[in-house]
């Protein structure tokens, strides 16, 4: 069977959900047997997010292959429990970079470059890239950005072309759009889903399926009216109602028949009813926990949720585990003193202290784990979270003065945290950390070990920074052992301390790869310490 492709835009506002819908279609398909993967085009002109502050676009996610990319990959992969990769993301500034490359190095033949059609030839060459591996019954590109917007007419117009090249059967366009409440009018409103879609068919694209976003029930009167005005079927205007969770959205759309229109329209064999059995079990063990805990994060961009998308969602997938409620209290690490971090975090039954770069929040992060040491709290970081607690442990139990990360202070007498060897002649930031899947092996009696149950793991990272092992025999002593090591490079990659309930960090980011099928065991492991420190108060 040759690839089918799927294109969702979104119109009238942001944020409406596309990466949710996307990732919940590719759900169902893929339960009814398919091979889908999905893949992201944005419209900004960064190569790629690494290089974004959080408070801009959420948090930056590493695939296996260690490209930086959108947070909606990680949807993608929570969902669909199949790793992505380079080929899955795609920034406008890539597509520039690319079509600019090849202009240097003489491949238009002297041509005049211009949008089209080298622009956007070069858009459906990475549209069709997955599809032309063979992998693939379907695949989902979800067009970042607003139709309308002039960023993303370039890859509106890609789409365009790729229907009349492919054929009318070969793709389905979904356009997921707002119907609005209005209070005072005391009624749904459709006009600006019609203007979108207007938007979207001048610019020569007239969509399959419209995903009609709204707080309220879409009676078939408005669903008439809208297939009417936007030349779509009555059963193809699907109803996406705000969900009490995002890991309800599969269901709702299968209970409003999403698969079946776009199987209708893209003609694919039709095949068993969606295999949702085990979704369904992780829903109702997410609904009907059996206990409750209360988590910390701190950090430093806690104002944006989205800035700790992937730990948030591995949170939920380790409390649905352990039939357990995790409660997130969210701290800004540059409030946190020695002064107030007693109060501040009581009533806490674990503490994590999460990514981050930059010496804003150091001293709060320190502050917060020195807190959970000292308290026998149960306590997780991850990357600066990892290299905080070293630093923490230099200073007040080893009695380090001064001890820092060069990060913090180049110029500090202990430079328990150090950047690596393979940093320090590189000038350039985007895409030059470490970055993406490395081995680890685990010391067999430690914690780690016990957690992940074998000695050799794969882990994903993102840093430049590393713990200095001048100081690994000091740091054993005192009871801070390191029991996760890079098999080639020697690099600490895990440390605990003993005699503690539980006090775990990691350089690596374990939140990467947990999925709704496959739990991280760190973070399920971390919520059952937090349930037994309750029981234990």
């Amino acid at each position: 069977m040759a690839t089918k492709y799927i294109f969702v835009t979104g119109g009238v506002t942001s944020s409406l959900g596309k990466g949710i819908i996307s990732a919940s279609l590719a759900k169902l398909l893929q339960a009814r047997g398919f091979s889908v993967t999905i893949q992201k085009f944005d419209p900004y002109i960064n190569i790629d997010p690494g290089t974004l502050n959080p408070y801009e676009h959420g948090e930056c996610y590493v695939t296996e292959d260690g490209a930086e990319t959108d947070l909606d990959l990680g949807h993608y992969e929570r969902f669909l429990n199949v790793a992505t990769s380079q080929a899955n993301n795609v920034t406008t500034g890539r597509i520039y970079y690319n079509v600019i490359m090849q202009e240097r190095e003489g491949a238009y033949l002297g041509k005049t470059v211009q949008v089209i059609p080298h622009i956007t030839d070069e858009i459906k060459r990475r549209m069709l890239l997955l599809g032309q591996t063979g992998e693939y019954d379907i695949v989902i590109t979800e067009i970042g950005g607003c139709v309308g917007d002039i960023e993303s007419l370039p890859f509106i117009e890609a789409v365009r072309q790729l229907r009349w090249e492919l054929g009318v059967n070969e793709t389905c366009v979904i356009h997921l759009t707002l119907v609005p409440y209005l209070k005072a009018a005391g009624e749904l409103k459709t006009k600006p889903t019609q203007h979108s879609v207007r938007d979207l068919s001048e610019a020569g694209v007239q969509p399959d399926i419209l995903v009609c976003r709204s707080e309220h029930h879409v009676p078939m009167d408005l669903r008439k009216k809208i297939a009417l005005f936007c030349n779509v079927k009555q059963n193809s205007v699907i109803e996406s109602l705000d969900a009490e969770t995002i890991y309800d959205v599969p269901l709702m759309m299968r209970k409003e028949k999403l698969d079946e229109r776009v199987i209708s329209k893209l003609k694919l064999p039709h095949r068993a009813d969606p295999e949702l059995d085990r979704w369904k079990e992780f829903l109702g063990r997410l609904k009907n926990p059996t206990s409750e805990v209360n988590i910390g994060l701190v950090g430093k961009y806690v104002e944006l949720h989205d800035a700790y998308k992937s730990i948030v969602e591995a949170f939920v997938h380790a409390g649905a585990a352990n039939e357990c409620k995790v409660n997130l209290k969210w701290f800004q690490s540059e409030n946190l003193s020695d002064e107030n971090v007693a109060a501040t975090l009581a009533g806490l039954d674990g503490i994590l202290v999460a990514p981050g770069f930059g010496e804003r929040g150091f001293k709060g992060k320190m502050e917060a784990i020195r807190y959970a040491r000292e308290n026998n709290i149960p306590f997780f970081g991850i990357c600066l979270g990892m290299q905080c607690a070293a630093v923490e442990f230099a200073r007040n139990v080893l009695g380090l003065e001064g001890a820092n990360s060069t990060e913090m202070d180049a110029d500090t007498p202990h430079p328990i945290i150090d950047l690596m060897e393979g940093q320090k002649e590189i000038t350039q930031k985007g895409g030059t950390m470490r970055l993406g899947a490395y081995a680890c092996e685990l010391k067999k009696g430690s914690k780690a070990y016990s957690i992940y149950g074998k000695s050799k793991i794969s882990e994903r990272h993102r840093h430049r920074y590393e713990f200095n092992n001048t100081y690994i025999a000091a740091f054993e002593e005192a009871g801070m052992l390191a029991t996760g090591i890079n098999p080639e490079t020697g690099l600490v990659e895990i440390i605990e301390l003993q005699n503690h309930p539980w006090f775990v960090a990691a350089q690596y980011h374990p939140e990467l790869k947990s999925t709704v099928l496959n739990p991280h065991p760190l973070f399920t492991k971390f919520v059952k310490a937090a349930m037994n420190y309750t029981r234990n108060k």
